[in-house]
């Protein structure tokens, strides 16, 4: 028997798979997804198993070395799926199933075979583990492992894992009742042993609590031979401020009849567009919905955007699905992700919630995928393989013949796109859930303000409702999507902006370190005294970042309770939840970037403030009219949520925009009509398909003479009405110390150039760095 063997070796020449013997003693426990150790060139690297033949073209081979894991880390869809992205994404199929897998399954760890049913081993196991309870994985002969399988199928044996961490693996001591003895024992020794005679296996903690024994005392009768212990490993519990909650909501006859109009969707292969205006209960339709296809026996991933949406988001979850939940993103810590993982993979639960690579849960009865928030940039992993979780949804999808359900207040104007041409199903959600009504919105123009003489941050407008909120303890919220002190340093004597030494991009300051940081590489510096150009000591901070924001508010409202919220002040683990709790139970303003802009439902909000509403909007990114308006329209959807009613400032240096105007009026359908026509007349996405080409190199010269040869072969290779642009250099034109040249390939027939991408990517990827993007943003 022939295994076809995907070898964890990043070269091209290397990029498929590879026919391996499979040995006598294995063939009974290799499966498709299983990792195995196999020679390569003059050493043993670690493979996927990808597939099987009874024979090969090729007459001498090597054999597998041995197996990493007795069941498979990837099942048969995700292999397939794997298949398909590499055409897609243009990216080597290791790395792809890499990204499938947590991180945990990439550093070393031991593996000890633990004995759960004596009495049940095989004769042949028995001389092996020799009396032991437990064994080193790698010391059981290759002969064996077919039995372990099988033993471990039945639950007799257990396979476990001790990860190399600092944070390793969790166990919990449990003590059991061998033997009664009439030796004389010492009062707490017969305590002990009494207990556990009368409860059975009871955990060590739990034994040392009822008899106020010491430690000492359980060690004697362990040695007596009186008791056993034994330590068993436990899953993480994932521990949250927020409460599961399971308040049970009547929906109204909208919400009722799209959710009757998704429900016969179920078992069918659907996309549906549910847009509903922000606070119109989208989540309880999540909720619904996926306890309807759990009651049928089947399996739900609801992908949230961001990490700040999980705990609000996990406690309903948990409210209505309890231990039947496994949350998946980047809060948690390696081995926590690794224990919500193994979760799923031992089908002990059948829900997911989370980010972007929770699209890839090893789930093999899927009923139904929701993408919240869908219009979200973090769904697209920019890194190889640069994947959009939207895509593998419908990958997956198209698999089991289930509906993909994509939700939001703003849809990103592709999906609108395809809903209006009727491609995906459009269900809409035009009035809140409780009968609250949308806040209404000011649009301040910082222009008469300045002329007026007003040089603050407040609008005079904004900083009346601030004092009437806080004089009603009402509760505020400022969003300035730019985080750190000042946006960039200028010496006023020359003129000179500090920048990084390693991107053309200007260093930002941030006054809680005294330090000046990159927000593109992590690059950081001591902020400087004298100019170190012309040694003049006139520096300036220019620009308003989040932590200015708050020391003015902290110094204009000495009475009130500030909170900061962005990417500082939420390193920490659990940050997020707890400066959400804080704000929620004692906070007057919450100040924040964009991670405050979605998915937050505070009672008490009435007033959102949006400081700068322009920053986005001149950007080098033909989307960048279309993320302010999802920007303006969710922030603005935090405030009168429940029985107050809600007020919204936006503060401007263009109150004619039809962006803003739109986001004024709550106004989705003329945003995404005006839109459209200007996507029509520049030829941008939807209306023709965006291809994005990046080469990347320390020598400018030689990147731009590389990506020129590139557009030479792509002339060659496409039809004749592709419209190829570049070579030229982007905006920020390098970073971390690379210069990168830009080729952008438009084609009004949406052909996605698959065989050509790939020829282009194998033909170049050792000489420069290249990506390949089909969803590009920045051009």
């Amino acid at each position: 028997m022939i295994a076809k063997v995907v070898v964890d070796v990043p070269a091209k020449a290397v990029d498929r798979p590879f026919d391996y013997l499979i040995p006598s003693d294995l063939e009974d426990v290799i499966e498709i997804g299983q990792r195995v150790k196999v020679p390569f060139g003059p050493r043993l690297v670690m493979g996927y198993v990808v597939g099987f033949a009874v024979k090969s073209e090729f007459k001498k081979l090597k054999a597998i070395e041995t197996i990493l894991d007795m069941d498979a880390s990837l099942t048969t869809e995700l292999i397939d799926l794997g298949k398909m992205m590499k055409k897609t994404t243009i990216s080597p199929l290791v790395s792809i199933y890499q990204s499938m897998l947590p991180t945990a399954l990439k550093v070393k760890y031991t593996k000890t075979v633990v004995v759960l049913k004596p009495h049940k081993l095989t004769e042949s196991l028995r001389l092996i583990m020799k009396n032991r309870s437990e064994v080193p994985y790698d010391e059981l002969p290759k002969s064996a492992l077919s039995s372990v399988k099988k033993l471990m199928n039945e639950g007799v044996i257990d396979l476990q894992q001790d990860l190399h961490l600092r944070e390793r693996k969790k166990t919990v001591d449990y003590l059991t009742f061998i033997k009664d003895t009439k030796q004389s024992l010492g009062k707490k020794q017969r305590m002990v042993l009494e207990y556990l005679k009368q409860n059975g296996e009871t955990t060590k903690k739990e034994v040392l609590n009822y008899t106020k024994a010491p430690n000492s005392t359980i060690l004697s009768l362990v040695k007596k031979g009186f008791i056993k212990i034994e330590s068993k490993e436990i899953y993480r519990h994932l521990t949250h401020i927020y409460k599961p909650s399971n308040k049970k909501v009547t929906l109204t006859n909208k919400q009722k009849d799209v959710e009757d109009r998704i429900i016969t969707k179920l078992g069918m292969r659907e996309t549906i567009l549910l847009h509903g205006v922000t606070g119109s209960g989208k989540t309880e339709l999540y909720l619904n919905i996926i306890e309807r296809v759990v009651n049928d026996g089947k399996e739900a991933i609801l992908l949230v955007p961001e990490i700040s949406l999980t705990p609000m988001m996990a406690s309903r979850f948990k409210g209505r699905f309890n231990d039947n939940v496994a949350l998946l993103h980047s809060g948690l810590s390696m081995q926590e992700k690794y224990d919500e993982w193994r979760k799923v993979k031992r089908k002990e639960v059948q829900v997911v919630v989370g980010a972007r690579s929770a699209i890839f849960a090893p789930f093999e009865n899927l009923g139904v995928i929701i993408i919240d928030e869908e219009h979200t940039d973090s769904y697209k992993q920019d890194t190889p393989p640069t994947y959009h979780a939207r895509d593998v949804a419908f990958m997956r999808a198209d698999t089991y013949q289930i509906p993909v359900i994509l939700g939001s207040a703003t849809p990103s104007v592709e999906s609108y796109y395809h809903a209006a041409k009727g491609e995906y199903m459009l269900l809409n959600l035009t009035e809140r859930a409780n009968d609250t009504t949308l806040p209404k919105v000011h649009i301040e123009d910082m222009r008469l303000e300045f002329e007026a003489g007003n040089r603050t941050i407040f609008s005079q407008k904004l900083r009346e409702l601030i004092n009437d909120r806080l004089q009603k303890k009402e509760k505020i919220m400022l969003l300035l999507n730019r985080r750190g002190h000042s946006t960039f340093v200028m010496c006023r004597s020359c003129g000179e902006v500090i920048m990084c030494p390693n991107c053309d991009i200007s260093l930002t300051y941030h006054e809680d370190s005294s330090s000046l940081k990159c927000h593109y590489c992590g690059h950081q510096e001591k902020s400087p005294s004298l100019c170190p150009n012309c040694q003049s000591s006139y520096i300036r901070y220019m620009g308003l970042g989040t932590e200015q924001a708050e020391e003015i508010v902290k110094r204009e409202y000495p009475n009130a309770y500030v909170i900061r919220m962005d990417r500082d002040t939420t390193t920490r683990k659990n940050a997020h939840e707890q400066l959400l709790y804080d704000f929620e139970q004692k906070g007057d303003i919450l100040i924040g970037t964009q991670m405050i802009a979605k998915g937050l439902d505070f009672r008490r909000v009435t007033l959102v403030g949006v400081l700068a509403a322009d920053m986005s909007l001149k950007l080098p990114d033909y989307k960048a009219t279309e993320k302010t308006f999802q920007l303006l329209t969710q922030v603005a959807g935090r405030a009168g949520r429940h029985d107050l009613l809600g007020e919204v400032v936006i503060q401007t240096y263009n109150p004619n925009h039809y962006a803003i105007k739109a986001a004024k009026n709550h106004d989705y359908k003329t945003f995404y009509n005006t839109e459209m026509r200007i996507r029509t007349l520049a030829g941008y996405a939807p209306v023709v398909n965006l291809i994005q080409i990046i080469t990347a190199d320390k020598d400018v010269k030689f990147t731009l003479k590389t990506a020129s040869k590139i557009v030479y072969d792509l002339k060659r290779l496409l039809p004749s009405d592709t419209i190829i642009l570049g070579p030229v250099l982007p905006k920020v034109a390098r970073i971390k110390s690379m210069y990168r040249a830009q080729i952008i390939i438009k084609d009004k027939h949406h052909r996605l150039f698959e065989e050509e991408l790939y020829y282009v990517f194998q033909k170049y990827q050792d000489i420069i760095s290249i990506a390949i993007d089909r969803h590009p943003d920045l051009l």
